[in-house]
């Protein structure tokens, strides 16, 4: 028999359920039958009765409901969240493969149905982030068999650092902070909060305390391969380098030059500590810059001294408010790096952002080269790397653009 209270659906909400997305928007809300407090477990049901799913409540998100099953079998013990940490795992170990395990996202919200969840692994430490207050009751029944799992693998976590410092949080009610998770199954002192990986064979420090995110973007390991097989030889700016990655794929790929912009002094001493980390002082050197500013200054002079332009901007929006504004930034990056780039050149860009379609990005740089005069020859079009999975019935899992193009 059900224990749960019962949430009644309309019509519109039902058709969400039905294509499989998660989410139950307050003003799709009927009625609500039984007590319940913010983060319990409801079942959610249509006007005509019929059982759609089961998931976390919240009277202060615009978001009612997160369905984290649609069985109404399931009973949500410990067993049910260890199969869900287990299905995780197995999942990045397959596409992922031995060598890339130690370094990748293993939990990724909805993609996971685990909303609100992201937990990246990075060598002996797990950096978590919850932005679900459902979740964040749970987590303990996450983060104990994720480190009981991954110990069968011979990784051995030192410790599980929460980055709850962000302002969504609080739309679902959670306070912001970040630190150390403290639990008796867990090392007492697990040192700093910075450790080491290597991904495509390559070392970074991560300071999983102040770093963006969780420290690292883990969701650009493989585009950054593809950087590397087209540098050889090349000359190349690296724009919003943020600790250096795609720079220092560059280098290791054989570009005779790499250039490292950001805008942040602490993104630039970051690389400049990775470049010395991996031997490639003598090839790329880290500038703190606009990126705006520098790419408008050499698109006035005319400068060609760079044959290979990667673009990897922060998310110019995280809303649909702000979005014209978001495209108008990324023709200006795109317009002015097609402008600076000779013919015959390349070019990397992409967009981080949900928002911003796939659609919507590749008219922008269809206008971009409109305006600069030049064509693009498609290389590849490419998404997130497999450990971030992209449910096609949840379109917010679809977020990263990224194109690599000759300029013609």
């Amino acid at each position: 028999m059900r224990t749960y209270s019962k949430v009644v659906i309309n019509k519109k909400a039902l058709r969400m359920a039905q294509t499989g997305h998660p989410w139950v928007y307050g003003e799709e809300v009927v009625r609500i039958d039984g007590p319940w407090q913010t983060g319990d477990l409801v079942d959610v049901y249509s006007e005509k009765n019929k059982y759609v799913g089961t998931g976390f409540i919240n009277d202060v998100s615009k978001i009612r409901v997160r369905l984290v099953s649609r069985n109404a079998n399931d009973t949500f013990d410990d067993a049910f969240w260890r199969r869900r940490v287990d299905y995780a795992l197995a999942y990045r170990r397959t596409v992922m493969g031995e060598d890339d395990f130690s370094c990748c996202r293993l939990i990724f919200g909805d993609a996971d149905e685990m909303p609100g969840l992201t937990v990246d692994l990075f060598s002996d430490v797990l950096v978590t982030q919850t932005l679900c207050y459902g979740m964040d009751r749970i987590k303990e029944r996450i983060f104990k068999p994720l480190v009981e799992g991954l110990s069968t693998y011979g990784i051995h976590i030192r410790g599980i650092y929460e980055r709850n410092d962000v302002k969504v949080r609080e739309l679902d009610g959670l306070t912001q902070y970040k630190g150390w998770y403290e639990a008796p199954w867990l090392p007492e002192r697990p040192g700093k909060p910075m450790t080491t990986i290597c991904e495509n064979h390559i070392l970074y420090d991560v300071d999983i305390e102040n770093g963006q995110k969780t420290g690292f973007f883990l969701d650009q390991k493989y585009n950054r391969l593809a950087v590397s097989r087209l540098a050889v030889g090349k000359h190349v700016l690296d724009c919003f380098t943020h600790t250096g990655a795609f720079a220092l794929n560059a280098a290791r790929g054989g570009a005779v030059s790499v250039t490292a912009v950001d805008i942040s002094e602490e993104a630039v001493e970051r690389t400049i500590s990775n470049i010395e980390k991996n031997g490639f002082s003598s090839t790329v050197k880290a500038v703190q810059a606009n990126v705006f500013d520098l790419l408008t200054q050499l698109a006035e002079e005319k400068n060609r001294d760079y044959d290979f332009i990667i673009l990897d901007p922060p998310a110019f929006t995280k809303s649909g408010h702000t979005l014209k504004n978001a495209y108008r930034g990324y023709k200006e990056i795109n317009l002015k790096a097609m402008k600076i780039l000779p013919r015959g050149g390349y070019l990397a860009t992409c967009s981080c952002s949900h928002f911003m379609t796939d659609e919507l990005f590749r008219r922008m740089l269809k206008e971009a080269a409109d305006d600069a005069g030049v064509s693009l020859r498609q290389i590849e079009g490419r998404q997130q790397s497999p450990d971030h999975p992209i449910l096609w019935n949840v379109r917010e899992t679809d977020y990263l653009k990224f194109y690599l193009f000759q300029v013609v």
